[in-house]
Parts: structure tokens; C-alpha cells; sequence
């Protein structure tokens, strides 16, 4: 509760000009015109209908103005989230949220005034609706950043035009499952090490079964199999002896990911409080130039060997960094920020999501038996997979559908309107932030019966599920802004859970407490995950 008495005792009076966290009245009070306040900020008051507005499952008759929309109060959000780590609890306060308000609600956050959307149906019109290039919610901190630094936008944090020349440039590389494929080879060296990292793990327990808090394990996974990936190089992260500079790279990255929450409390307060609070985005900045720093070394690293390969009259070949490099389609200060901002996005998403998928398997023999049998008359006991193989056993693919459906990496997602929008019957304006509350969707029985058991049979294809209900889950996003790296990390996961299968029986492990899901920024457990390979005969 700390920090959230300095913001009301700091906040300046209404009467000074200045509307604060608190100075503007209460949500569901409409404000009288002219108030002073931005037109952002005065999204709520708008009523009536503007002529072109798009509609977005609209009712019959007028539209009502979100001074009519329910949500909760001002200072009960803020005690939520400042008081009782509500930033640590958002898929959870999504759902209570729509329990209390219905589907479409709207909320403040600090400055920001939010309408979140928590509707299978509601949800997919929004996306249907976007344009050519859709704008993310709550990105200001990043933009700030850069511009601070003289730093170029990423793919993650780019908007507008300078965003769809990046996207073009990389979806050429890692979006469609063929060009990914490529990469498998590389992967499965990634996997054998991981193999053989488990083996190892495993002679030293005590029960000579136990690996403990595999999070860890599938964390340095993920993050050599990425950099692997976009740095053409290893970095020895799974090695029984790891060097001090790799020991150095992976607690950079282990602050990065926690900046994630940081950058949240950083968002919501505004500039003015920044000297009164300092310590948000002090942190927000140092993680940003920490990991700036470890990629741009790696990607210089790279850049000079094949400088050296040219000046040789050596031919030049490589993968996506090699690409970038000689195609000079994108600056180098591009290049440092894409680079960044996709190891930043597919480490802790991949190993997050594996976790849960293991821990899910260690829960239910039935399904783990059922996909063990299926790799096995499929594939075969000691087959290498290649991407060629994954769709033989869509039980696999099935499984990382579910385990997405229950842990969503990301419990919602954020879009910025970009024309005046008519949803679920009342008029969105131009400029409002969205939260489509996709956690919230993943658990409603209407869109997937008995929605919190675990069944991923619900994933194959039977004819009965038709192509709407998936907006009830999508992990990835869907159209122009989705995860652009979708394909490699569906690769790393497909590859990996095959190979587990096809050498270990996972079982749970008498040390793993009950495991509830954490937000911190990304969806992830709350508690450490120990899981029981027991050798397959």
C-alpha cells in the first residue's frame, strides 16, 4: 500500500489545472464538455453516434456512450493493483471483473482509461475490424525508452509504417511453417543437449528420477535454442560447465524478463510522479540496456565474421542474421532492436509454456500414454522428428493447443483504435486502448465445454468445432499483428515434447506443491515445477 498513498498524497489538485490519477470523477459519471481533460481522456463521454463508425456486434438502435458502460471505481483498481498485487493477479482479476461487469467493461489504470473485452464473439469482430497495421495498447513505455537512448523500434514496439516495413521483411524468414523448417536441424542439436542435461540432472538427485523447478531447465532451453536461432551461434547455456560470460548472458536475461512487471508500474505513473517514484522506471531502463547490450554483442560478434568471410572472397551463407545482414534491407540499429525484442519475446513464452505441458503430463498419465503411443506407431521409438513429422501426430499439436488454452503466455492482449468503433453496443472512439481478456475467454464453458479440465482431444479435428470458437483461445494473436514468431517456437516445442516422450516417462514429483498460474507480465507459475524422468525401457 506503500506506493499507492504517495500517489494520492503527491497528485495535484483538479483546482491547479491538472487532472492526476484521481482528478478526473467517478467512471461511470459523465464529464461536462470542455473539461479540460484530452480528447483521449475523454473517450468515455463521447455518445453519440459518429457518422462511419464501424460497428462491431452492435445492437439494433443507437449506441450507448461509455459513460453508460459499468467497471469498476477509480481507487478500488488502483488499491487492486497497487495494494494487493494486482499486477501479480490479472488473469485472475479479468475473470472476477467479468463475473461483476459482463463482457465489455471499462476501467482506469493509473492515467490510462481501458475498455476490456471479454467475449469470444466480441473479440473476433475487433480483429476482423483492424486495418493494415494494427497499433498495440500500452507501448508508450518502450517508444519512451528508445527515444531516450537513440534506439531503433522493433518489430514488438514499432508502429504505422516503419512497423509493416519490418514485418515485411521478416515474415519472409520465420512466419510460414516452410520457412521454419529449415531451422529443425539446428533445434534437434539444441534438444540432444537437453537430453543429455537431463540425464546428467538426473544422477545427481537423490532418488536419481527428480529434476527440480524445470522452469530453469527449459528457460536455458529456450534460450539457446533462440539465440541459435538469431545469433547463429551457441552459447553453451545447457553445457554441465557453463562459462561466466554465458552465466552473466542468462541473468541479464533473467532481469529482462522480470522487467516485465516493472514496465507495468512504469506505465502507469505518469512523468510527473517519476521523481517521487523513480525506482519503476529507473529499473525499466537498466533492464532495456542490459539486454541491448548482450544482443548487440552477438550480432557484432556475427557481423565481423562474415566481414571476414567477404574479405577472404569466401562465398557467404547463414540463417536469419545473415539474411539480415546481406540483404541490408533493414539498418543495423534495426537489426540490434528486432534481434532484442524477439529474444526478449520467445525465451520466457517458449519455457513458460513447456513447463506447464510437462507438468500437465506428469498430471495425466491417460494423455501422456495416448501421445506416447502415438509417436511411437507413428514416428517410432527413437526417431529424430523433422518438421515433416510433426503433423503425423496432431495429439502433440493438440496438447500445446490446450496447455495455451489454460496458460495463455499472454492473458490478454492490447489494441489502440484506430477509427471510431461500435462494440457489443456501445461507441468506441478513435484512440481508446482495448484489452481483449483472452485468459477470461479460454475458461468459459460456452466456448469450450468443461473449459477447466484438460483434455486435448478437444483440439482435433471431429467436425464439431467450428473455426469462430478459436477466437476463445488465441495464444498467438491473430492477423497482421500476430506473434510473428509463432512457427519457431510451435517448432521448438513440437520437437521437444516428442523427443521427452520417446526417452522419459514424466512423473510428478512428491516435492511439487500445488502450482498455481502468476502474472508477471507473461502467465507462469507461481511455484516451483519438479518432475520425475523415469527411463523409458
Amino acid at each position: 500500500m506503500a506506493l499507492l498513498e504517495r500517489i494520492l498524497k503527491a497528485r495535484p489538485s483538479p483546482a491547479a489545472g491538472r487532472s492526476g490519477l484521481l482528478g478526473a470523477r467517478d467512471a461511470g459519471q459523465p464529464r461536462p464538455a470542455g473539461s479540460g481533460l484530452p480528447a483521449r481522456a475523454r473517450a468515455e463521454d463521447k455518445g453519440a453516434r459518429r457518422p462511419g463508425a464501424s460497428q462491431a456486434g452492435g445492437r439494433a438502435g443507437a449506441p450507448r456512450s461509455l459513460a453508460a458502460m459499468p467497471g469498476p471505481r477509480t481507487l478500488a483498481n488502483l488499491v487492486e493493483f497497487f495494494g494487493k498485487d494486482g499486477f501479480g493477479r490479472i488473469h485472475e482479476i479479468q475473470q472476477k471483473h467479468t463475473r461483476d461487469y459482463g463482457k465489455i467493461f471499462k476501467s482506469h489504470f493509473g492515467p490510462q482509461f481501458v475498455v476490456s473485452v471479454a467475449d469470444r464473439d466480441l473479440v473476433a469482430q475487433v480483429l476482423r475490424a483492424e486495418g493494415a497495421s494494427p497499433q498495440r495498447a500500452n507501448m508508450g513505455s518502450w517508444r519512451e525508452y528508445r527515444d531516450l537512448r537513440g534506439r531503433a523500434a522493433g518489430l514488438i514496439s514499432a508502429e504505422g509504417e516503419q512497423w509493416l516495413k519490418m514485418r515485411s521483411v521478416l515474415r519472409q524468414r520465420i512466419l510460414k511453417p516452410k520457412d521454419v523448417a529449415i531451422f529443425a536441424g539446428e533445434i534437434n542439436q539444441v534438444i540432444a543437449d537437453l537430453i543429455k542435461r537431463i540425464y546428467f540432472l538426473k544422477s545427481q538427485a537423490e532418488d536419481g528420477e527428480t529434476v527440480t523447478n524445470i522452469n530453469d531447465l527449459f528457460f536455458k532451453y529456450s534460450m539457446e535454442g533462440v539465440a541459435t536461432i538469431l545469433y547463429e551461434s551457441r552459447l553453451g547455456c545447457l553445457e554441465n560447465s557453463v562459462s561466466q560470460s554465458t552465466v552473466d548472458y542468462i541473468e541479464a536475461l533473467a532481469l529482462m524478463f522480470c522487467s516485465f512487471k516493472t514496465s507495468m508500474y512504469a506505465g502507469a505513473i505518469p512523468r510527473w510522479l517519476r521523481p517521487l517514484i523513480p525506482k519503476p522506471w529507473q529499473q525499466f531502463c537498466r533492464s532495456w540496456d542490459g539486454l541491448f547490450k548482450f544482443s548487440q554483442i552477438h550480432v557484432d560478434n556475427k557481423l565481423r565474421d562474415i566481414r571476414c568471410r567477404m574479405e577472404r572472397g569466401q562465398r557467404v551463407r547463414g540463417g536469419l542474421l545473415t539474411c539480415l545482414f546481406l540483404s541490408q534491407e533493414l539498418t543495423l540499429e534495426e537489426i540490434y532492436a528486432n534481434v532484442t525484442e524477439m529474444l526478449l519475446a520467445g525465451v520466457d513464452t517458449t519455457s513458460f509454456t513447456l513447463s506447464w505441458a510437462v507438468h500437465l503430463l506428469a498430471r495425466h498419465p491417460d494423455v501422456q500414454q495416448a501421445l506416447y503411443r502415438e509417436i511411437v506407431r507413428n514416428l517410432g521409438k527413437r526417431h529424430v522428428p523433422t518438421a515433416a513429422d510433426v503433423p503425423k501426430v496432431p495429439l502433440v499439436r493438440a496438447l500445446l493447443k490446450e496447455t495455451l488454452r489454460l496458460f495463455p503466455v499472454l492473458p490478454g492482449n492490447g489494441r489502440v483504435t484506430q477509427e471510431d468503433l461500435v462494440v457489443g453496443g456501445y461507441l468506441i472512439p478513435r484512440g481508446t486502448q482495448l484489452a481483449l481478456c483472452h485468459y477470461a475467454t479460454s475458461y468459459e464453458d460456452a466456448n469450450f465445454p468443461r473449459a477447466k479440465e484438460f483434455r486435448p482431444e478437444r483440439w482435433l479435428r471431429q467436425g464439431n468445432l467450428r473455426r469462430v470458437d478459436n477466437f476463445g483461445s488465441i495464444p498467438f494473436g491473430y492477423g497482421a499483428r500476430s506473434c510473428i514468431g509463432r512457427r519457431i517456437a510451435e517448432l521448438e516445442i513440437h520437437l521437444l515434447v516428442i523427443q521427452l516422450l520417446q526417452h522419459f516417462e514424466i512423473k510428478t514429483s512428491p516435492w511439487t506443491k500445488t502450482v498455481h498460474a502468476k502474472t508477471h507480465g507473461l502467465l507462469m507459475p507461481g511455484e516451483p515445477i519438479h518432475v520425475r524422468f523415469v527411463n523409458r525401457k
